[in-house]
């Protein structure tokens, strides 16, 4: 059943502060950290403002993909609840968890199968467990039937080609929580109807229960 949403992507105060004090305000909100490739890369000054804020209880995720000592050193400091981490080992997620005193996502890209079965390798790491596409922020869509396979002891995060208009109900049997990012924006930004849109369908699901 889904517990929550993510919106990922964020990265001006005006949009932040929009989300944050929707009466339904989303569970997560990502902040893309280290992948300068990305149009929602957020340089480390403006992280520091973004994070200054109340957030009420919304837990801030720092998105990192493949993150040098460099970069976990310098933000190390700031306050996120989580890091989600793309392309990093076993052994290193365990690493930077013992090391930093943080909680984990790990990102895994789907393909196939094979792809999925990863999680097996995470799953006493990490306390939430995404399910991306490929193509990190432009997040291809993948065949989310091949999650019928993962446990529902598992928190399962579901990312790729979601839409901030899809009805939460047909993600119920396959995820805890979904994260949303590219459908939420019009001309590569953030987009107040639309994220307002995803948040009242939040609310529904939210007063259905």
């Amino acid at each position: 059943m889904i517990k929550g949403v993510k919106i990922c992507g964020v990265s001006d105060l005006k949009t932040l502060k929009y989300i944050v004090h929707h009466p339904y305000p989303p569970r997560y909100i990502g902040f893309i950290t280290n992948y300068k490739k990305s149009k929602r890369y957020v340089d480390f000054e403006t992280l520091k403002k973004l994070l200054s804020i109340d957030r009420k209880g919304i837990n801030f995720v720092s998105v990192l993909v493949e993150p040098d000592e460099k970069i976990l050193e310098k933000i190390k400091n700031l306050n996120f609840d989580y890091y989600q981490l793309y392309n990093v080992s076993p052994k290193t997620t365990k690493l930077i968890k013992d090391k930093y005193n943080i909680k984990i996502i790990s990102a895994l890209t789907i393909n196939n199968q094979d792809d999925v079965d990863i999680y097996k390798k995470y799953e006493n790491i990490s306390e939430i467990i995404l399910f991306d596409g490929k193509g990190y922020e432009k997040s291809f869509g993948f065949d989310h039937n091949l999650l019928n396979t993962v446990p529902n002891t598992i928190k399962k995060m579901l990312a790729g080609n979601i839409q901030y208009n899809d009805k939460l109900e047909k993600f119920y049997k396959i995820a805890d929580i979904v994260d949303i990012s590219g459908s939420l924006e019009t001309e590569g930004k953030k987009d107040f109807s639309k994220i307002n849109i995803l948040l009242k369908e939040v609310g529904r699901i939210k007063n259905a229960n």
